[in-house]
C-alpha cells in the first residue's frame, strides 16, 4: 500500500510539474506576444505641411492643388522625366550590348535604391524613344547628371531628353 501511495504521489508531483512547465511557457509565448506590438514602430503620418517644408528645406519645387470634389489639399511636387532616346552609337557587338544592358540595369537599380529615382521602364515598342526614367531629385541639374552617368548614355547607345513633371505626392500608380 505504501508503494502504491509513494507512486500515485509520484505521479501527481510530476504531472503538476509538467502543467507548471506548460503554463511557463505559455506565459512567456503571451508577454512576448503582448510586448512586440509595444516594440513595432508604427508610421507617423505627416501632415501636408510638415510634408512641404521637408520638401522645400530640401530645394524641392512644390505647390498646393485643392480638389474640388473632396476639397482636399493635394501637395503637387516636382520630378523630372528622363527620356531616354537612340543614340547615334550603336555600333557595339551583341557582347558589347549585353554588357552595356547589365550596366544599365544596374545603374537604375542603384539610382532607386538611393532614392534619386522612383521608377524606371522601357517603352514596349522599337520607336526613338527607348524607355523613362522619373528623378525624384531638387533640381534639373541632378537629374540630368544622374541620368548621363548611366553607362549606355556614356557610350552613346542612348541620349537623355530631360523634363520637369508635376505629380501629386504619395500617390500611386494603379
Amino acid at each position: 500500500m505504501k508503494k502504491i501511495i509513494v507512486v500515485c504521489f509520484s505521479i501527481l508531483a510530476m504531472a503538476s510539474c509538467r502543467k507548471v512547465e506548460k503554463e511557463s511557457i505559455l506565459v512567456e509565448e503571451t508577454a512576448i506576444d503582448t510586448v512586440i506590438p509595444d516594440i513595432v514602430d508604427k508610421p507617423v503620418k505627416k501632415s501636408v505641411k510638415e510634408i512641404r517644408e521637408a520638401l522645400t528645406a530640401k530645394g524641392f519645387q512644390t505647390f498646393d492643388y485643392v480638389d474640388e470634389k473632396t476639397k482636399d489639399t493635394i501637395l503637387m511636387q516636382q520630378y523630372f522625366i528622363a527620356f531616354l532616346k537612340n543614340g547615334s552609337i550603336r555600333s557595339q557587338n551583341e557582347e558589347e550590348a549585353d554588357i552595356l544592358q547589365k550596366e544599365h540595369l544596374a545603374h537604375l537599380s542603384k539610382m532607386y535604391e538611393l532614392g534619386y529615382a522612383d521608377i524606371s521602364g522601357p517603352f514596349g515598342d522599337k520607336g526613338d524613344i527607348r524607355g523613362i526614367t522619373i528623378y525624384n531629385v531638387p533640381t534639373l541639374k541632378m537629374a540630368d547628371s544622374l541620368a548621363n552617368a548611366d553607362p549606355m548614355v556614356k557610350a552613346g547607345r542612348l541620349v537623355i531628353e530631360m523634363h520637369p513633371w508635376w505629380a501629386a505626392k504619395g500617390f500611386q500608380l494603379r
